[in-house]
């Protein structure tokens, strides 16, 4: 038996920002049953795994202020209205690593918090790395880690990586890149 399906009724937007919208729902579920849906609507984002020519990938060691915590992850950020995700995705390297890459590989995509937000998540291997590095936004401070996979899956196992999203790209990028990098 197929899942109710929800209609809307009307929609408004709350509050804008250059990253996202705020959004207020009315809906109606095919019973006739009414109610009201929160949610964020992005253009989306572009993460990166960044994998050397020795095979060693490249995380960003980032202070994460909703956290207070730093948080080590790919390199990563929302897609502006101008960029495609892959051109986004070349953006973010320049921006977090300092290198751009000759080939940029895609992974898949998943939603980040399927609840709350309409946001899609384009994952990208890129390999043939060189030096190309593109000024970041001035509240954005990186530290450069190079990690072998092994060392990434240890770290997703003791929580030092915690970022969900790094996460779920390593899960769709891990085959792809032990495949690949040999």
């Amino acid at each position: 038996m197929p899942l109710k399906r929800w209609e809307q009724l009307s929609s408004k937007i709350l509050f804008s920002n250059k990253y996202w919208d705020y959004h207020l729902d009315e809906f109606k579920i095919e019973d006739g049953e009414k109610g009201e849906y929160h949610y964020i609507r992005t253009g989306g984002s572009s993460m990166i795994i960044p994998v050397t020519d020795n095979g060693k990938l490249l995380l960003v060691n980032q202070y994460r202020y909703l956290n207070q915590r730093e948080s080590l992850e790919f390199p990563c950020g929302s897609i502006s209205a101008k960029l495609t995700s892959k051109e986004n995705a070349i953006k973010e390297l320049r921006e977090e690593t300092g290198y751009s890459a000759k080939e940029l590989i895609p992974a898949g995509f998943f939603s980040p918090f399927n609840g709350v937000t309409d946001e899609m998540c384009y994952v990208y291997v890129a390999k043939e790395l060189f030096a190309d590095k593109l000024k970041a936004d001035a509240t954005e401070e990186f530290e450069l880690h190079e990690l072998t996979p092994d060392k990434i899956d240890e770290l997703i196992a003791d929580n030092t990586i915690w970022d969900g999203m790094t996460i779920a790209a390593w899960m769709l990028a891990k085959k792809l890149i032990s495949t690949n990098t040999k």
